[in-house]
């Protein structure tokens, strides 16, 4: 029940990364701290759709 996700960063609103996540036990969109490569920093990267 595993689903590939897409990470957009906050600041730049670049698509870095791709993971996955379990849609039972995180229904809603998370939110992880990590390193932008355009920002040249660590941000909030969030899930997008």
């Amino acid at each position: 029940m595993r689903e590939i996700i897409t990470l957009e960063c906050t600041e730049c609103k670049r698509r870095n990364y791709t993971t996955t996540k379990n849609k039972r036990k995180h229904s809603g969109r998370v939110e992880y701290k990590k390193y932008c490569p355009y920002c040249n920093k660590r941000t909030m990267h969030k899930e997008t759709r």
